[in-house]
C-alpha cells in the first residue's frame, strides 16, 4: 500500500526498516491527525512487535524532517499531520476533537503593523473550531 507520506520517503531514500514503513503506511487516507497512541494502536495491527519507542522515535523524527506536522490545536495529546506539502489550516470539533484540513483562504489574517510590538510575522497558523456533523447532530437532540 502506497500512501503520499511513504511516496515521499522513498524519494528521499530514507532507509525504511519494516517498522518505518508501518508507521508510514498508517497515515494513508484523508490527511489523518493521529495521536501517537493511535499511530502505535494502529501500527501494531501491522507488525504486533512494533515497539512505543519506535513509533515515538520515527515520529519526532518524520517532524524534524519536515515530513510530519505536528498539530495541537486541541487539549491532549499533540497530533501528527501527513498534509505537508499544501498550505492550510484546521477545523476541530469541540466535542469529539476531530480535525480536518482546510484549504489557506487566499489572504491570511493579518495583524495590523503598528500592533506587531515591534516582532517580525513569520507564520499564520488559523484554528476554527465547531461541531462536526455527527456531533452537532447529537446536540442538537440533547
Amino acid at each position: 500500500m502506497e500512501t503520499d507520506l511513504l511516496s515521499r520517503l522513498r524519494t528521499l531514500n530514507w532507509r525504511l526498516s519494516p517498522q518505518r514503513r508501518v508507521v508510514a503506511e498508517v497515515f494513508a487516507g484523508d490527511h489523518v491527525h493521529l495521536t501517537a497512541e493511535e499511530v502505535h494502536d494502529l501500527a501494531r495491527d501491522r507488525l504486533p512487535e512494533i515497539s512505543r519507542a519506535t513509533v515515538y522515535n520515527t515520529l519526532n523524527e518524520l517532524v524534524a524532517m519536515g515530513e510530519l506536522l505536528e498539530v495541537d490545536v486541541v487539549d491532549g495529546p499533540k497530533r501528527y499531520d501527513p498534509n505537508v506539502g499544501a498550505e492550510h489550516d484546521h477545523l476541530v470539533c469541540d466535542k469529539c476533537h476531530a480535525i480536518r484540513d482546510v484549504p489557506r483562504s487566499e489572504r491570511p489574517p493579518t495583524i495590523p503593523h503598528g500592533a506587531r510590538a515591534g516582532y517580525r510575522v513569520t507564520t499564520v497558523e488559523v484554528t476554527y473550531h465547531g461541531l462536526c456533523p455527527a456531533c452537532a447532530a447529537g446536540h442538537s437532540e440533547s
